[in-house]
C-alpha cells in the first residue's frame, strides 16, 4: 500500500546551494557592472548621437575672423601703417610657417595632436573630477578643442559650454584635416603684445615674418600661448625665469616626439633667443594718424565699410611718398618761428603732384594723438590766394595782361561799400589805371574788386573758375570733389569773393595751382592708388584721367602773372629755390570791421612738375595773428617755409620751364581798361608810399592791409623785401604795351605758398 502524503497544501523543497566563493562574488559583480556599462555606453552613445545631430557647428566669432588692414606708401612697398578693430592679426598659410613653429606648438599644447579625434576623454574626466571636488575650473583642451573654443564660442568655464565644446571639435574633426586646424589655431591664438596669430606675434616679439622664426624663436612663442602676460620677459625677472622653464619643457617635448634631436633640444635649451627693441609706438601716433584718417575717409566714399577697413586684411596703397611727408614736416620745423608750439600755432600744408591730382605730402599740425584736427584738410581764409583764380576768370571773360584797373585806394561800390588797399589811412594809391601783372605783383586789392566788378555776374565766374581747377563749392558736388568735399564760406554771391573769405584747405588750394601749373587740364586730388582685399583680388584701382578746367593759353597768361609775383612782387621769398615757380602770397583778417586782426597767412605755388600751399592761423583758426608772431605777412614764414618744403621734394628732379605767356586778348566784358600805357619819363606808374619795416630783429615784412568796411575781409599786404641781387632776365611784351612789370622770358622759380590777402569787411552784396 502507497504512502500517502500528508495533508495540507504541498511544500517545495529546493537542494541546497553551495556557498559562492569570493572568486565567483567578484565575477558575478564585474558582470553585472559590464551590463551596466554596456547599457550606460549605448545611452551615452544615444545621447552623444542626439547631441551630434542636434549641435551644429556655430558661425565664427567676428572678432576671431578679422584680419588687419595694411596701409602703404606710393608703390606698395613701405608699410605706413595699419587699421584693426579688436585684434592685430594677419593671417598667413601653414605653408608659411615654420615646420620648427608647428612642432613647438604641439609640444607645447597637445601632444597627441596628429593622431588624437580632437578630444580628450581623460582630460575632459579628469577636469570634471577635479571641478566636482571644488577645485578651480580646469580645461584639459586640445588644439582642435582650444581652436572651436576661440573661433566659435567662449571663455566661459561651464560644463554645457565643454560638452559643445567637445561636440563642435568632433564635427570639425571630420570636415578638416589635420594641417587645416593647426593653421587656423595658429592664425586665431593669441600671443601677448596685441598679437593675434603668428605672423603678427613673430612682428610683435622679433620684428620679421613667421616664415624667418628659428628654432629659439619658435619655441619662445610656443611657451607664451600658455599664458602670454606671464612668459613675456618685457614683463620683468619673474616673467622672464618663468619663460625660461617652460621654454626648456617645450624643448624636450621636443626632442621626446622626435621632432628635434637631443642635441638640438639641449643647445637650445642654453640660452634664449634674443628679443630686439620694437618700438611700441600707437598705429596712429604722429603725422600717421592724418594720414590713415584721409585714407579711411577716402576708402568710404569708394564704397568700402568700416568693418572691412578695419577688419577686412586690405592691402591699400596710397599716393603719400615717405620722402615728401617727411619734406613737409621738416620744412615746417625748420622755416617756423622758434618758441611758437603746435597748440597754438597751426601750419598747414600740402603738396600735390602736377598732372596726376596725387596727395604727394602734407603737414596737419599737432601730433594726431593730441589732436584730430589736420590743419592741411580743415584750411582756413584764403585771403590773396584766391586772386590768381580770378585773374583766370577774368581773362576767360575776356580781359587781358596789358588791361588796367583801379589802384588807388578805396574803391567804392554804387551802394557805399569800400574796400581798401594796404597803408594807412585810406590805403595806399597805385594808380587809376594798373596792369593786371601789376595787380598780381603788388596784390591790389581795389584792382581785383575793379576786376570782379568789370565782369558781368563777376564773383560767380570766379567761383565757378575755382570750382573747375578743383576748390570745392560751399556745397558737396560729385563733379567738383576735394580734400575736403567743400568749402565753408565760399559762395557765388561774395561780392568780395576775390579777397578770399572762403575758408579753403591747403590740399584743395595746392590742386587748383596744380591744374594752372598743367596747363589748365584738372586732375582731382587724391590719396588712394590701389586696394587688394585679402585673397589677393584688386577691389579697386584708381584710373588716371584729367579735364579741361580752363584755356591752355588762359592757364599760361594766368601762370606768367603768377611767375611775375615770384620775380618781382609779394612772392620773392620763393626765388630761393633756384628754379622757375610761380606763386602768390595772402592773408586774411578776422575780428568787427573797427577792429580787425590778421586771422590767416599763406603762401602757394608751383613748379611745372608740384604745386604746395602752406597756411598759418592760430588757436581755432581764428585767432589774432598780428602782435602775436614775429611777422604775419605770407611772404615771411609762410613763402620760407613752402621754399624750405620746395627745396627738398623738388631735389633731384629736372629743371623745367613754364610755357611761354600766350598774351590772350578777347572782348573785354566793360570799357575803361585800356592796356596801361606807361609815361614817357617811366616804365613803371608812381612809386606807392613807402612801406613800414619791421623791428630789426625781425625780417622785412608786407605792411599789412587796411580795411574801412565794418565786416572783417581778407587782407592783402605788400612786401618791402627788396628785390634780389641776382639779375631776372625781362622780355617786352611783342608789339603791345609793356605790363608794368618785366617779363622774364624764362620761368621764374616755380614753388610758392598761398599768399597773403586783405579782408575788407563786407557789407550787403550787389
Amino acid at each position: 500500500m502507497s504512502k500517502r502524503r500528508a495533508d495540507g497544501r504541498p511544500v517545495t523543497r529546493r537542494p541546497n546551494k553551495p556557498k559562492k566563493t569570493a572568486g565567483q562574488r567578484a565575477r558575478g559583480i564585474l558582470k553585472k557592472l559590464a551590463i551596466l556599462g554596456v547599457v550606460g555606453l549605448l545611452i551615452l552613445s544615444g545621447i552623444l548621437v542626439v547631441l551630434y545631430q542636434a549641435i551644429a557647428i556655430p558661425e565664427p566669432n567676428e572678432a576671431f575672423k578679422a584680419q588687419t588692414t595694411f596701409v602703404y606708401y606710393s608703390g606698395g612697398d613701405e608699410e605706413l601703417g595699419t587699421y584693426y578693430d579688436d585684434q592685430n592679426r594677419e593671417s598667413i598659410p601653414l605653408s608659411e610657417m615654420p615646420q620648427t613653429m608647428q612642432d613647438a606648438v604641439v609640444a607645447a599644447e597637445n601632444r597627441t595632436f596628429w593622431t588624437d579625434n580632437g578630444i580628450d576623454p581623460k582630460g575632459i574626466l579628469r577636469a570634471a573630477f577635479s571641478n566636482a571636488r571644488g577645485n578651480a575650473q580646469q580645461g584639459a583642451s586640445t588644439i582642435t578643442q582650444q581652436y572651436v573654443k576661440i573661433l566659435y564660442l567662449t571663455s566661459e568655464r561651464s560644463y554645457q559650454r565643454k560638452i559643445k565644446e567637445a561636440v563642435v571639435s568632433l564635427k570639425i574633426r571630420n570636415q578638416l584635416s589635420k594641417e587645416e586646424i593647426l593653421e587656423g589655431y595658429l592664425n586665431t591664438i593669441y600671443f601677448g603684445r596685441g598679437a593675434y596669430g603668428i605672423q603678427a606675434a613673430a612682428q610683435a616679439f622679433f620684428g620679421h615674418d613667421a616664415k624667418d622664426l628659428s628654432l629659439r624663436e619658435s619655441a619662445v612663442l610656443a611657451t607664451t600661448l600658455n599664458n602670454p602676460s606671464t612668459y613675456d620677459p618685457d614683463n620683468g625677472k619673474a616673467a622672464k625665469q618663468a619663460l625660461k622653464e617652460r621654454y626648456r619643457y617645450v624643448l624636450s617635448g621636443m626632442a621626446d616626439m622626435g621632432t628635434i634631436s637631443d642635441a638640438e633640444a639641449e643647445k637650445a635649451a642654453k640660452r634664449l633667443p634674443k628679443f630686439p627693441e620694437i618700438a611700441q609706438q600707437s598705429q596712429f601716433g604722429g603725422q600717421r594718424g592724418h594720414m590713415l584718417a584721409l585714407v579711411k575717409k577716402e576708402l568710404l566714399s569708394l564704397g568700402f565699410d568700416e568693418q572691412e577697413i578695419d577688419g577686412g586684411g586690405l592691402r591699400v596703397t596710397t599716393t603719400f611718398t615717405k620722402a615728401a611727408m617727411a619734406s613737409a614736416e621738416e620744412g615746417v620745423m625748420e622755416a617756423k618761428p622758434e618758441g611758437f608750439g603746435d597748440k597754438e600755432l597751426h601750419i598747414g600744408a600740402a603738396t600735390v603732384e602736377v598732372g596726376t591730382g596725387a596727395l604727394r605730402g602734407f603737414y596737419g599740425g599737432q601730433d594726431y594723438l593730441d589732436s584730430q584736427i589736420n590743419w592741411a584738410a580743415t584750411g582756413g581764409m584764403a585771403g590773396s590766394t584766391i586772386k590768381p583764380l580770378t585773374i583766370a576768370a577774368a581773362l576767360k571773360d575776356g580781359f587781358s595782361l596789358k588791361d588796367s584797373f583801379e589802384g588807388n585806394s578805396p574803391y567804392e561800390f554804387p551802394d557805399g561799400l569800400e574796400v581798401n588797399n594796404e597803408g594807412p589811412g585810406d590805403g595806399n594809391d597805385y594808380g587809376s589805371a594798373v596792369s593786371l601783372v601789376t595787380a598780381a605783383e603788388e596784390s591790389i586789392n581795389t584792382a581785383f574788386i575793379d576786376m570782379s566788378d568789370s565782369m558781368d555776374d563777376g564773383p560767380e565766374k570766379i567761383y565757378d573758375m575755382a570750382r573747375a581747377l578743383g576748390i570745392p563749392g560751399d556745397k558737396p558736388s560729385p563733379k567738383f570733389p576735394g580734400i575736403p568735399n567743400r568749402t565753408v564760406d565760399f559762395t557765388p554771391d561774395d561780392t568780395l569773393i576775390t579777397l578770399g573769405k572762403g575758408r579753403v584747405s591747403p590740399i584743395n588750394m595746392a590742386n587748383a595751382y596744380a591744374t594752372i601749373a598743367n596747363g589748365g587740364e584738372r586732375s582731382d586730388v587724391h590719396v588712394v592708388e590701389r586696394v587688394v582685399d585679402a585673397s589677393g583680388e584688386e577691389r579697386y584701382s584708381y584710373k588716371q584721367k584729367t579735364r579741361r578746367a580752363v584755356d591752355e593759353d588762359i592757364a599760361a597768361d594766368t601762370s606768367y602773372a603768377m611767375q611775375q609775383v615770384v620775380a618781382n612782387g609779394t612772392g620773392q621769398a620763393a626765388l630761393a629755390l633756384g628754379r622757375p615757380a610761380a606763386g602768390k602770397t595772402g592773408t586774411a583778417t578776422g575780428g568787427s570791421g573797427e577792429d580787425p586782426y590778421v586771422s590767416s597767412s599763406w603762401f602757394a605755388g608751383y613748379t611745372p612738375q608740384m604745386a604746395t600751399a602752406v597756411m598759418y592761423v592760430r588757436g581755432d583758426g581764428d585767432n589774432q595773428l598780428d602782435g602775436w608772431l614775429p611777422s604775419y605777412f605770407g611772404a615771411d614764414y609762410p613763402a620760407d617755409t613752402w621754399t624750405a618744403i620746395m627745396s627738398s621734394i623738388m631735389d633731384g628732379m629736372d629743371v623745367e620751364d613754364f610755357p611761354e605767356p600766350a598774351y590772350v586778348d578777347g572782348d573785354a566784358p566793360s570799357s575803361g581798361h585800356e592796356p596801361y600805357v606807361p609815361p614817357a619819363t617811366s616804365t613803371n606808374p608812381p612809386p606807392p608810399p613807402p612801406k613800414p619795416t619791421k623791428s630789426a630783429t625781425i625780417k622785412t615784412q608786407e605792411p599789412e592791409p587796411t580795411q574801412t568796411p565794418s565786416t572783417p575781409v581778407p587782407t592783402t599786404p605788400v612786401p618791402t623785401t627788396p628785390v634780389p641781387t641776382t639779375p631776372v632776365p625781362t622780355t617786352p611784351v611783342p608789339t603791345e604795351p609793356v605790363p608794368t612789370t618785366p617779363v622774364p622770358t624764362t620761368p621764374l622759380p616755380t614753388e610758392t605758398v598761398p599768399p597773403p590777402t586783405v579782408a575788407p569787411s563786407r557789407a550787403a552784396g550787389r
